[in-house]
């Protein structure tokens, strides 16, 4: 009997232990749910976007970084955090864009935001104000990114800058929407965009014939498209007569290649998000002559962007290159007085 005693469990203590277990198995369930929900809420693009990060990490990066810890949220801290805010995602249009320009540095510094956890940016273009315009901002909306409350939606198409028609329709969308634009020394930039278009149709007659209109007179043909876009002041104007300047964020092509970090961090100020991109990302690839991102959190190699970026341009005439200059410096001051920034183009 005293055995017998010894091994009878008091029958009081079997409910609580059974309540006890069904309340963990349901946080457990909660949890699990939560996740899942979330998993296909954040992660999934309208496009052809490429995942760059696992959920699990990008889910604590975001919790830490507003909650000030390095622990993951629990169960209760997913349907709201402490402001009352819910952890809903959905698809909004966006806050920011990336506008131009053209071969000036706009797919590294996109790629660079995306490491920031309250940036969630379309990885393709979309081309909406541009080429879509009469799909309507409900197939664009649903091109986006989910995204949750206090996260910047954001995309990138370097046409807008130079097309006519974007400014009256993006500000149609929104008034307080924020513009970023890449800019870079318009002859460089000239260069690059040529030697993109003859690895394409290698044909195509060379830079001098194209940038002329008449070789012998040395008078530059301003409406090829390569020249055009390197027109920022006369582009610019446009967007000001839509937007006041401090809605337009210009930043440097080439410090983006020297000082990535730099930039980011005053790109960061200007969308009004916590400086969480800095130089402990960034290294220095000499052979493409360009910044990479260190190895991401699961990966075991650092990521360069693709190998038509930092590609070696085609060889240019040193005294047609002097007449570019040339045509460019009125421009370029005029641009510099406009932005309020010199850029030390020569």
């Amino acid at each position: 009997m005293a055995a017998f005693h010894l091994q009878h469990h008091h029958p009081s203590g079997d409910p609580r232990r059974l309540f006890q277990r069904l309340a963990v198995l349901s946080s457990l369930s909660i949890l699990c749910f939560s996740l899942v929900y979330l998993l296909t809420g954040c992660c999934e693009t309208g496009l052809t976007e490429k995942s760059e990060s696992k959920f699990s990490n990008f889910l604590v990066s975001v919790w830490s970084e507003r909650n000030g810890t390095s622990s993951a949220p629990d169960d209760g801290d997913l349907e709201a955090n402490s402001t009352g805010k819910e952890w809903t995602a959905t698809r909004r249009l966006p806050q920011a864009l990336i506008i131009g320009v053209k071969k000036g540095g706009t797919r590294a510094l996109l790629e660079f935001l995306r490491l920031h956890p309250d940036i969630r940016a379309l990885g393709s273009e979309p081309h909406f104000f541009d080429r879509h315009y009469a799909r309507g901002l409900d197939w664009y909306r649903s091109m986006m990114p989910k995204a949750l409350e206090g996260q910047i939606v954001m995309e990138k198409t370097p046409r807008y800058f130079v097309t006519v028609e974007t400014p009256a329709r993006i500000h149609e969308m929104s008034r307080d929407v924020k513009l970023i634009v890449v800019v870079r020394d318009p002859v460089t930039r000239a260069i690059s965009d040529y030697t993109q278009i003859i690895s394409k149709t290698p044909d195509i007659p060379r830079f001098e014939s194209l940038a002329f209109k008449n070789q012998s007179t040395g008078q530059i043909d301003s409406l090829w498209s390569p020249l055009w876009i390197g027109l920022y002041a006369q582009h610019l104007e446009r967007w000001l007569a839509w937007f006041p300047r401090s809605q337009i964020h210009l930043v440097s092509g080439e410090k983006l290649i020297t000082d990535p970090a730099g930039e980011l961090g005053k790109v960061q100020d200007f969308l009004g998000l916590q400086r969480i991109v800095t130089d402990k990302h960034f290294y220095f690839n000499k052979t493409k002559g360009f910044p990479c991102l260190k190895k991401p959190e699961g990966s075991s190699k650092p990521h360069c962007l693709g190998k038509t970026k930092g590609r070696t341009h085609a060889s240019i005439d040193p005294q047609v290159l002097q007449k570019l200059r040339d045509f460019y410096k009125p421009h370029n001051q005029r641009f510099y007085q406009m932005a309020g920034q010199d850029f030390g183009w020569q």
